[in-house]
Formats: structure tokens, sequence, C-alpha cells
């Protein structure tokens, strides 16, 4: 019976490792956001330099920051979920590792995720403000209250956070 035991654990700790195509599909999904990225550049430049002035460039120049922090995002929870769920990744000596690298466990991802959320959300936000005319209120309402409820969601956690954390001790 102790045989048996010892198989099915070994088979459920392996299963870890179906988690990996999971990561490798989002930095190739980084790699479409890099696309993105370089398309949206390249429609701004020709307005940057020669379009008149408004609101256009600034708008996409959020745009930009938006895929930013969606790729940042996407990078944290590939290293992060890597490295809770599958394997730690030895790059320890390398120069470039970055800092936070190996310490971020899943609360920290959580707290790090609604932040990043709540950050993508104010961009989307801002961007309905500089086309504030172009809105219904309906719309305006219904993205403000989503991005509230976003707010106090990412308040709640870092409140669950601290509350849990108080209690370790």
């Amino acid at each position: 019976m102790k045989k048996l035991e010892h198989a099915l654990e070994s088979f459920m700790f392996n299963s870890r490792w179906l988690l990996a195509p999971f990561y490798v599909g989002l930095i190739l999904a980084m790699g479409l956001l890099l696309i993105m990225f370089f398309k949206e550049f390249l429609h701004l430049v020709p307005l940057a330099l020669f379009g008149e002035p408004g609101p256009h460039v600034i708008l996409g120049i959020l745009a930009l920051v938006d895929l930013v922090l969606v790729a940042n995002l996407m990078l944290i929870i590939v290293f992060a979920g890597y490295e809770n769920f599958v394997s730690r990744i030895d790059v320890a000596d390398h120069d470039d590792r970055p800092e936070w690298m190996g310490k971020v466990g899943f609360t920290d991802l959580k707290i790090k995720l609604i932040g990043s959320i709540v950050a993508i959300s104010g961009i989307e936000l801002l961007k309905l403000f500089m086309n504030i005319t172009e809105v219904s209120q309906q719309e305006l309402a219904w993205k403000v209250g989503i991005h509230m409820a976003l707010v106090v969601s990412g308040v709640l956690f870092a409140l669950m956070d601290r509350i849990g954390g108080s209690n370790r001790h």
C-alpha cells in the first residue's frame, strides 16, 4: 500500500509540469503584445510629426503605456507562477536577475495582479476622459463603476493580506 501511495504522490507532484505550457503560451502572447506595441508606435509617428495638435498622440501614448503594463503583468505572472508552482528558475548568479524574483509568493502575486489591473483600468479611464465628448454617460458610468470596484477589490485584497500577515506572528 505504501508503494501505491508513493506512486500516487509522485504522479500528483509531477503534474505541476502541466502548467509549463501555459507559461510558454504567455511568453508567446507577450510577443504578440510586442507586435501590437510597434504597430501602435508606427501609427503615432506621423501623427506626432505631421498631425494636428490634439489628444490623438496622447491617447496613442496611453495605449503604449497600457500595453507595457500588460506585458509587465504577464512577466510577473510567468516568473512568479512558474517558481511557485512548477520549478525554481536557476539564474541566481545572473547579473540581470530581478531582485524580486524568487521572493514573490502567491499572496504577493495577487496584490501585484490587482494593482496592475487597477492601473490598466485607470489608463483606460484616462483615455475615455480624453474623448469625453464622444462617450455616452451610460458608458462612462459603467467604466467608472467597474474601475471603482477594482480599486475596492485591491484595497480589500491588501487589507486581507495585512490581517492574515499579522495573524501569522
